[in-house]
């Protein structure tokens, strides 16, 4: 039999997941206003911030007033302490978003650097990754959360070759270094965000399965073999950045 205030629960799940849908969409956006050089579009990022934050809040007090007023069962008070957890995570999504936002400004008025692509690729990657654990939230999906930690040594891998292109470029034309050293930063951002979706996906087992995978063996042999399948990318696209 359900409690009577299961409907406070469900809140706490829709303002998360609405905060979810804004670090998503604010990170796109500022990927976005990177590859076309968009001021504007940077500029309505940078702006946004302060939605996330304040989503952040919200979750923190209702979860706070629900377990002083209610006496949460062990399963309710995983929900909640997950809840704040992700919220979090997702503020520093935001966070990244618009850090990401703020050196794409300073880009867009530059001459452009001709190794932007692997970012969006990667940012893509990363955002799948969020989306997946955000959902486990709706749906008790262990092996969806296994999946998106099983993903960030995809993301790490294509990091480490962004880093290393961009080192190379910077040797080879000395007047791109403040433009190129940028590109890193947003590409670490990106990297940053892979990280926190792989937070989510873990509190999520912890919410389905009352387990802590963190640093546990199970997730341990789930990113060895991300990384072997990293590398097997990488082999295949010509490149082999190590793992």
């Amino acid at each position: 039999m359900k409690r009577f205030f299961d409907a406070e629960l469900e809140a706490l799940r829709t303002k998360l997941l609405q905060m979810g849908d804004r670090a998503i969409d604010q990170t796109r956006l500022a990927v976005r206003a990177l590859a076309e050089a968009d001021l504007k579009l940077a500029e309505q990022v940078i702006a946004a911030d302060d939605e996330i934050d304040r989503l952040e809040v919200q979750i923190d007090d209702e979860a706070i007033r629900y377990m002083t007023l209610r006496g949460p069962v062990a399963s309710e008070l995983r929900v909640v302490i997950v809840g704040m957890k992700a919220s979090h995570d997702l503020e520093r999504v935001g966070d990244e978003a618009t850090s990401i936002a703020r050196r794409a400004r300073k880009l867009a008025i530059e001459p452009r650097v001709e190794l932007y692509g692997d970012i969006p690729r990667m940012a893509n990657i990363a955002l799948e990754m969020l989306r997946d654990a955000l959902d486990c939230f709706l749906h008790d999906d262990e092996h969806k959360a296994l999946s998106v930690i099983r993903r960030d040594p995809e993301v790490d891998n294509i990091n480490r070759l962004v880093y290393r292109r961009l080192t190379s470029y910077m040797i080879e034309n000395p007047d791109t270094i403040a433009r190129a050293l940028e590109l890193m930063f947003i590409s670490k951002s990106i990297e940053r965000i892979a990280d926190h979706a792989t937070n989510i996906a873990e509190e999520m087992i912890y919410l389905q399965k009352g387990r802590d995978v963190r640093h546990s063996d199970e997730v341990k042999q789930v990113q060895a073999l991300g990384k072997a399948e990293a590398k097997e990318k990488s082999a295949g696209a010509g490149t082999t950045p190590p793992v």
